[in-house]
């Protein structure tokens, strides 16, 4: 079995040939490691200034890997165990062989290169056999929400007899902006996962695997729980285990009450009949949005849905989706809004999805404003380009409207220890000039016009309590 990985000079931002410090693993020389079943080969069939490519060779044993006790899968019959694609197709033997192969690249380390160790570079990946079960859709739905372009196509049974139908393998190529590390858990985690079966026994200790493996991106994927069942060779107490862990470490989960913050519960106008913070910011975005004449409403990263019950109630508004990353989120923004005892006519107009902001969701696709009300800073800012590519790359919605804390304003809040963030799970708090700068090199990248607003009562030292950006896309503004 066969896997190449490669990358050019314009990817890697320097010499492509440094790939291989990265890798671990010398480009004049080739390297063998005995695996269970067989050896594996790194070699790189080219290795210049301008590009460098690194291919792992899998030369499996049938009867090594039935004799060493791990090879003894269900293929129906006896001699199943011998004559198999094994030596052919990529599969969980190539799993475990890059994992031992490219163990330090896969955590993020390369002392020798840090600065691209930590760095998104332009990767390309092609596994020529792929088993696929599910066929090329589903390597489409695994991948592309990582931010991979993905090109499955399967194999013919017989390329001479074409009512034979297709097999199911495809040949697979990625092509995609990550680190490195990233793109190696993603394929040690998935290519199993799409040939659904195990060469080994799955025991307690492949929920701690997959937990390793997927920190960071499987937590928020929208297929994770399938991901999750067949890694674990669908034993339901493993993937029960194991996605309880990975709601734990998901680090991307925003909190379930967005209107929790400090500051939030003081009011922003005189009393008597004074509103709070929070509401002057859903008052502010809702005529922010009615401004843009938005009929097709995204807010993403809900919570428990403020925001989605005041969109609903302007008639003006023709549909609303609410994505959040947590699940739990979104069944108590049902049950507040009382989903179930709706009308059929209004039951129609909202949409409600588990998904993540900085993972490309094709359903966001084409509305007509996207909301991110108070949802950047709950981020890690290594992860905003990929938020910036999710919803002004992929999404590309008309209009995008973007709230977050003023930094500055947060010594006008008694309550609030000096340094200390409104909020514990808040990754940052911008400043002024901070979120203009991010704002205006998110517009200028994917070709929005953007402008600043206040949000509640504006100080003359320190500025507004919360700061407003209106993208608006180019081509959408008259």
């Amino acid at each position: 079995m066969f896997l190449s990985l490669g990358t050019t000079s314009a990817g890697l931002g320097a010499p492509a040939s440094e790939f291989g410090f990265l890798l671990h693993k010398n480009p004049a020389r080739p390297q063998s490691l005995s695996v269970t079943g067989g050896t594996a080969y790194v070699l790189y069939p080219e290795a210049t200034e301008a590009r460098c490519t690194a291919a792992v060779l899998l030369e499996v044993d049938p009867i090594a890997l039935v004799r060493s006790g791990k090879g003894r899968a269900a293929e129906g019959f006896t001699l199943g165990q011998y004559v198999n694609d094994r030596p052919y197709a990529a599969s969980s033997l190539l799993a475990v062989a890059l994992g031992k192969l490219f163990r330090t690249a896969m955590n993020g380390r390369c002392d020798a290169r840090p600065e691209l160790a930590a760095r998104r570079i332009a990767l390309d990946v092609h596994v020529p056999a792929l088993p696929c079960r599910g066929g090329p859709e589903l390597a489409e739905r695994f991948f592309a929400p990582l931010g991979w372009s993905v090109d499955a196509r399967p194999i013919p049974l017989d390329p001479e007899i074409p009512e034979w139908g297709d097999s199911r393998y495809v040949d697979l190529h990625l092509h995609g902006e990550l680190r490195l590390a990233d793109a190696l858990n993603h394929l040690y985690v998935l290519l199993p996962v799409l040939d659904d079966a195990k060469h080994y026994w799955v025991g307690p200790d492949e929920v701690d695997k997959l937990v390793r493996a997927g920190d960071g991106w499987l937590g928020a994927h929208p297929a994770k729980d399938l991901i999750t069942r067949r890694y674990l060779a669908h034993s339901r107490s493993l993937t029960d285990a194991a996605l309880d862990r990975l709601t734990e470490v998901d680090g991307q989960e925003l909190p379930e009450d967005p209107a929790g913050e400090a500051g939030d519960d003081v009011p922003v106008t005189p009393a008597p009949g004074g509103v709070s913070l929070a509401v002057e910011r859903r008052r502010v975005v809702l005529d922010v949005v009615r401004e843009v004449g938005a009929r097709r409403v995204a807010d993403v990263g809900c919570g428990e849905g403020a925001l989605v019950a005041e969109l609903l109630k302007d008639g003006g508004i023709d549909q609303v989706l609410a994505t959040d990353v947590s699940a739990r989120a979104l069944d108590q923004l049902e049950r507040r809004l009382h989903v179930r005892e709706m009308s059929d006519r209004q039951r129609e107009r909202l949409r409600l999805f588990q998904s993540s902001v900085t993972y490309a969701d094709e359903r966001l696709a084409g509305v007509d404003a996207a909301v991110l009300m108070e949802v950047v800073e709950h981020v890690d800012p290594p992860r905003l380009p990929a938020l910036a590519q999710a919803v002004f790359g992929a999404a590309r919605p008309g209009a995008v409207v973007v709230t977050t804390p003023n930094a500055e304003y947060n010594v006008r809040f008694e309550s609030l220890p000096a340094g200390q963030f409104r909020h514990p799970d808040h990754r940052f708090e911008w400043t002024r000039a901070e979120f203009r700068a991010w704002a205006e090199k998110v517009a200028a990248t994917y070709r929005y016009a953007v402008t600043f607003r206040p949000v509640g009562p504006e100080d003359p030292e320190v500025g507004p309590p919360t700061q407003l950006a209106l993208f608006r896309r180019q081509e959408a503004v008259r």
